[in-house]
C-alpha cells in the first residue's frame, strides 16, 4: 500500500487536534488511567505517522537523485542564458560546453574567478536554494538570525543587555539620574568549511533527462548543512564557529540521580532561569531525539503530561527575529513541550552524566554569518576520468555565535 505525505500530515493533524482537545476538556480535573490510555494510543499513532513521513521523504529523495524519466527537463542546454541553464551546462559539460553566448553571461551573472581550475560563484539563485535546503539538516539555521556579508574580514558584533535597566520617578525640578547603557562585543568571524568532493559518474552528466542540478545541490545541502548545524550547535570557536551549547550560560543542573533523565521542577528552574522579556517573544526548546522520548513522558502534578503533540507539521521559526513563526517546506517538524516549541537537534549530546542536553531561549540572539558567496569546483583530471567521473566540491564561508548569553540557557544533567 503506498503512502500518500498530503494524506499523512492531514491525518497527524487530526490526531494531534484530538490529543490537545483531550488535555484541555481535562484540564483541572484528575488525569484518570483511561485518559492516559487514550492519550498514549493518539501519541504513538503521531510517532507511527511522522515514521512512514520520514520513510516516505527518504525514499523520495533517493528516487530524485536517480530520476531518469522527467521529461520536463530540456534535452539541451545549449543556448539557455538563465542561471540555472548557465549552471547545468556548466555542471554537464563545463566551460568548454559553452556557446559564445553563454561565455558572455558566465563571465557577467556567475562571476567568474579561477577559470583555469573550473570554479566559479554559484549564482544567486543557485545559492539562495542550496541555503534554504542547509535548513533541513538542522534546527540551528532555520532559528538563528542570518547575515550575509561581502566579506570575510574580522568582524566584532556589539552586544548590550539592557533586562537589568530601568528608569527612575523623581520629584520636579530634581535633574535625572545618568545610566549610560553598557556595550561589549563579541567575534563574529568565519570560518572555511568544504562539502567533501562529490563525484557524479559522467552517464549522470550525459543523460539530458537526469535532474543533475537536483542531484548534486542536494548532496551539496546535505553535506554543508551537517556540518554546519554541528559546529553551530557545539563548535568550538577555534576554526570553526562558536557553537550555541558552549556559550549558552547554565540554567538548571539536574537534581542529583538524574543522570539520564529529568523531572518537572528541573524543567520548571531551565525556564525561570531565562528572563520573562525573552519568554515573552520567541523562546524555544532544544534537544537530541534520545533527550525528546523522556520528556515526552514527562508529567505535571495531576500526572498530565508535559509533551503536547502539535497539529501544524512542519512549523519553523522565521529567521531573522521577525518574531513569529512561519510554514516552510523545507521545516523541522515540533511539538510543544510547556506549551513552547521542541525543536529536535541530534548534534546535541546524549543524556549522560554532567551532559548538557536541553537548551531553552530565544535562538534569535544566535547569529549565523555568510561570507561571500558559495564557490564552486569542477574537476575532470585522470583520478576521476579514470573511474568515468566528474568531480564537484564546495567550499563555504561561514561563522556564528551567540551575542547574548543570557538568552539561551542549557539544562545540564547530573554528576551522579
Amino acid at each position: 500500500m503506498a503512502f500518500n505525505v498530503n494524506d499523512m500530515r492531514e491525518r497527524r493533524k487530526v490526531v494531534a487536534k484530538q490529543a490537545r482537545e483531550l488535555m484541555d476538556t481535562t484540564a483541572g480535573k484528575d488525569w484518570s488511567a483511561d485518559n492516559q490510555v487514550s492519550y498514549d494510543n493518539l501519541t504513538n499513532e503521531i510517532s507511527d505517522i511522522d515514521q512512514k513521513i520520514s520513510n516516505v521523504q527518504r525514499l523520495a529523495d533517493i528516487e530524485a537523485e536517480r530520476s531518469f524519466g522527467d521529461a520536463s527537463i530540456s534535452t539541451s542546454n545549449a543556448g539557455d542564458l538563465t542561471e540555472r541553464g548557465l549552471w547545468n551546462t556548466w555542471a554537464r559539460k563545463g566551460e568548454k560546453g559553452f556557446t559564445a553566448e553563454q561565455v558572455s553571461a558566465f563571465s557577467n551573472t556567475l562571476s567568474t574567478t579561477t577559470t583555469t581550475e573550473g570554479g566559479y560563484t554559484v549564482p544567486n539563485l543557485i545559492s539562495s536554494a542550496l541555503v534554504d535546503s542547509m535548513k533541513a539538516y538542522g534546527a540551528m539555521r532555520a532559528l538563528s538570525t542570518v547575515l550575509a556579508t561581502a566579506d570575510g574580514k574580522p568582524l566584532s558584533f556589539p552586544t548590550s543587555d539592557g533586562t537589568a535597566e530601568t528608569g527612575e520617578w523623581i520629584a520636579q525640578n530634581i535633574t535625572a539620574t545618568a545610566a549610560d547603557p553598557v556595550f561589549g562585543t563579541v567575534s563574529l568571524n568565519v570560518y572555511k568549511a568544504s562539502s567533501k568532493i562529490v563525484a557524479a559518474p559522467i552517464e549522470l552528466l550525459q543523460d539530458s533527462v537526469v535532474d543533475i542540478e537536483a542531484f548534486i545541490m542536494g548532496r551539496l545541502a546535505q553535506r554543508l548543512g551537517r556540518v554546519g548545524n554541528t559546529a553551530f550547535t557545539v563548535g568550538s570557536g577555534s576554526a570553526q564557529p562558536d557553537g550555541v551549547v558552549p556559550r549558552a550560560a547554565s540554567g538548571k543542573v539536574g537534581t542529583t540521580g538524574q543522570t539520564l533523565t529529568i523531572i518537572f521542577d528541573d524543567l520548571i528552574d531551565l525556564m525561570a532561569s531565562v528572563d520573562p522579556a525573552y519568554r515573552a517573544s520567541r523562546c524555544v526548546f532544544m534537544a537530541p531525539d534520545s533527550l525528546v522520548k523522556v520528556l515526552r513522558k514527562l508529567k505535571d502534578g495531576q500526572n498530565r503530561p508535559l509533551w503536547t503533540p502539535n497539529d501544524l507539521q512542519g512549523i519553523q521559526a522565521a529567521v531573522g527575529g521577525s518574531g513569529g513563526y512561519s510554514d516552510q517546506s523545507t521545516a523541522v517538524p515540533y511539538d510543544l513541550l510547556m506549551g513552547y516549541p521542541l525543536y529536535v537537534n541530534n548534534d546535541m549530546a546524549a543524556p549522560a552524566a554532567n551532559a548538557k542536553t536541553l537548551l531553552f531561549g530565544d535562538f534569535s540572539k544566535y547569529i549565523i554569518r555568510d561570507a561571500m558567496d558559495v564557490q564552486m569546483f569542477r574537476f575532470t583530471d585522470s583520478a576521476y576520468t579514470k573511474l568515468g567521473q566528474v568531480g564537484f566540491l564546495a567550499w563555504m564561508r561561514t561563522g556564528g555565535n551567540l551575542i547574548d548569553t543570557n538568552a539561551v540557557k542549557y539544562y545540564a544533567h547530573s554528576a551522579t
